[in-house]
């Protein structure tokens, strides 16, 4: 499906997701579905949860224990394939990554989008974080109903 239409099937988003015990604590989530030669999420993370292997155009696996959510990935991948998620109570959160502007703000109600690029809730920006250090690419942490764990992927400035 993602080689014809560029959107991956419900089944293979669900593989890169972590137990939703595991999701009480924040977890990388790496949406890689094609080999290609690619490294700064393993040359990254400063813990070592993330290896690709000696191939590089190997698809990076994550070890769930290892990984402490840090974020460190998000900000590293050039493919804006990576995001940080958690559940708590009936809320999931998540750490996206955004290169567009107008930035959102702390408080703000921004559109959640899925991989369609189709409006399916409203989120709310609970972080926003931009530094020199990290390229300018500006990580913002929404929160969304945890319904859509397996849908959102990112924010939309609403319209």
């Amino acid at each position: 499906m993602i080689k014809r239409t560029g959107v991956p099937t419900k089944e293979q988003i669900q593989g890169k997701f972590h137990s939703l015990e595991q999701l009480t604590k924040p977890k990388a989530i790496i949406e890689c579905y094609q080999e290609i030669p690619c490294n700064p999420c393993s040359t990254s993370c400063p813990v070592g949860a993330i290896t690709i292997g000696e191939d590089i155009n190997q698809i990076p696996i994550i070890d769930f224990d290892r990984c402490t959510g840090c974020g460190m990935c998000v900000y590293s991948c050039p493919g804006l394939a990576i995001m940080v998620a958690s559940i708590k109570e009936d809320k999931a959160y998540f750490k996206v990554p955004h290169e567009l502007l107008p930035r959102p703000s702390v408080g703000d109600i921004w559109s959640g989008v899925n991989r369609n690029g189709d409006i399916i809730c409203d989120a709310i920006i609970e972080r926003v974080m931009l530094n020199k250090n990290t390229d300018y690419t500006c990580v913002i942490t929404a929160s969304i109903p945890k319904t859509y764990l397996y849908d959102f992927v990112t924010v939309r400035c609403p319209l």
